[in-house]
């Protein structure tokens, strides 16, 4: 998600139980999903697990992201830094694409972290996007379901992300999932800058 003065707030969400195990590193994974009548007909959603020639979309629909978030100027990601950061042999993050009638039309992008408190890992969604003329269909519940399955097969106790503090629609839509706002957690953030300060200063 691109960086932002405004408040994000933190989600938690606390997989399903019962749902199926899946494996989702592979390109065979599919999550096939009926959507509502689109003009008197039934199409089907695709989820699937993004591979290198996709970066281009990719990277298409991480601008739209931008700019849907109001800060249209903010991506700096090149098709080769995500070529690079995940796809390579040790990836940085994993990323699932939304298919409708061959058309890629949302993505997510996760990666896990760990949790010292639950001694088990945690899946992080780190940008969650359906283009608008496709939204109202279930896709993005659809990708947050498929997400859950996935953290419940690596056996993550925690299933987190971020939203704005003025999207009050999605925050709506996350907290009839089960997701809980954590007001208490304020995030903290050093930019790239602030990196490079603080890496040559002395400890002592």
């Amino acid at each position: 998600m691109a960086s932002t003065q405004r408040q994000r707030k933190i989600i938690s969400f606390a997989p399903p139980a019962g749902i199926e195990v899946l494996n989702a590193r592979t390109s065979q994974v599919r999550f096939e999903k009926e959507l509502p009548p689109d003009a008197g007909v039934y199409v089907m959603l695709q989820l699937r697990p993004a591979q290198p020639h996709d970066v281009s979309i990719l990277l298409d629909l991480i601008r739209e992201l931008a700019a849907y978030e109001r800060e249209p100027d903010a991506v700096l990601a090149t098709e080769a830094d995500l070529l690079r950061d995940g796809f390579g042999d040790n990836p940085k993050f994993q990323v699932i694409l939304a298919d409708k009638d061959h058309q890629t039309v949302g993505f997510s992008l996760y990666f896990f972290s760990y949790s010292t408190w639950e001694g088990r890992g945690c899946l992080f969604l780190e940008d969650l996007f359906v283009r608008p003329a496709f939204r109202g269909l279930g896709i993005g519940k659809a990708m947050l379901i498929f997400l859950a399955r996935i953290a419940q097969k690596e056996e993550c106790r925690r299933f987190q992300w971020h939203v704005l503090d003025w999207n009050e629609l999605a925050i709506g839509f996350y907290q009839t999932l089960g997701a809980r706002l954590l007001p208490e957690w304020r995030i903290v953030r050093l930019d790239h800058a602030a990196i490079n300060t603080l890496a040559v200063q002395d400890s002592a």
